[in-house]
Formats: C-alpha cells, structure tokens, sequence
C-alpha cells in the first residue's frame, strides 16, 4: 500500500473529525466525554494555520485521510515559544500499519524546519502503543502523573515523554 503525507485541506474536516470524534467516545486518548461537529474542527484548523503550525495527513493512494498529526502551544507563556505539544490520531481501521511512524516523523521534521528546540507528548500511561512510538522515534519519559484525569469511571495516569528538536541550539 502507498501513503504519502501532505497539509490537512479544508475538505479533510470530516474524516478529521470522525478520527477524532471515535477517538473521544471509545479510547482514553482524548479526555473529553462529548464529541465535536465540523465548525470545532474548522475553527482547531484556522487557529493552527494562523499561528503557523501545521496539521499532517496521512492519505492512501484515493486520497483518503487514515489518520492526521498536529502540534501546538504547549503552554501560552512567551517563555515556552520553542516547546511544542504533539497530537496524533490513526483511523482505528488503519493502527497497526506504520502510519504513526510516518505522520509523527514528518511532524517532527516540520517542528525541525519551524525552529522550534523541544516538542513534548503527554500520554495516558496505559496507552502503550503511542509511547513505544514516540520511544523508537526518540522520546523518552520525562514524568508520571497518576490519576490527573478521569474518563470512562477510572481515574487515568498522564506519562510526559519529550524530544529535543535541536539539541545543538543555545538559549535565545
């Protein structure tokens, strides 16, 4: 099978928002309870493109969105300008296959190429899954916070896991 990456369009919307809305009702990747609809996910879009971040897709050959990758703000404090936070999603037909591989490598090479000097993940610790991904792409585990969440009548753990973008920069 062929996949290639490229900037989420306007018309990736639904299939963005049906990755997102299935990730919210049936995992505890996104502690939210309620799902979205398209004007949340256009405005998400419009805010990320104004602040100059990206939003990947991973397509098949039909041009299918499988799965999207996005960063943002980690904090909103000038102090932090240079770390952002990572979101991943793959379609729940598509886990398995390498896409993860693809779209964070790319949102890593973006992050690269933008300048910014860390990019940090926080995880539901059971989600084994995404932090062997970000591991083999080089992330290590930098904090556990047990039960700082809640979803599905269990308390969750978050794990911190963070890359250094540009280990050879010095301080602004």
């Amino acid at each position: 099978m062929t996949y290639s990456i490229r900037d989420a369009r306007d018309d990736d919307l639904e299939d963005i928002r049906a990755i997102f809305n299935d990730a919210v009702l049936t995992t505890t990747a996104i502690w939210m309870d309620d799902i979205v609809d398209l004007a949340n996910r256009q405005a998400w879009l419009a805010a990320r493109r104004q602040q100059g971040y990206p939003v990947l897709v991973v397509v098949d050959a039909a041009d299918s969105v499988l799965g999207y990758a996005a960063y943002g703000d980690w904090r909103p404090f000038d102090g932090f300008c240079n770390t952002v936070e990572n979101s991943l999603y793959v379609r729940a037909d598509q886990r398995g296959r390498g896409l993860g591989v693809l779209l964070l490598g790319a949102l890593i090479e973006r992050g690269r190429n933008a300048g910014k000097h860390v990019m940090v993940a926080a995880i539901e610790s059971s989600n084994s899954a995404s932090i062997r991904l970000h591991q083999r792409l080089g992330f290590s585990i930098t904090g556990q916070m047990p039960q700082v969440g809640r979803k599905f009548g269990r308390w969750l753990d978050l794990t911190f896991m963070q890359l250094t973008l540009t280990p050879e920069r010095t301080a602004p």
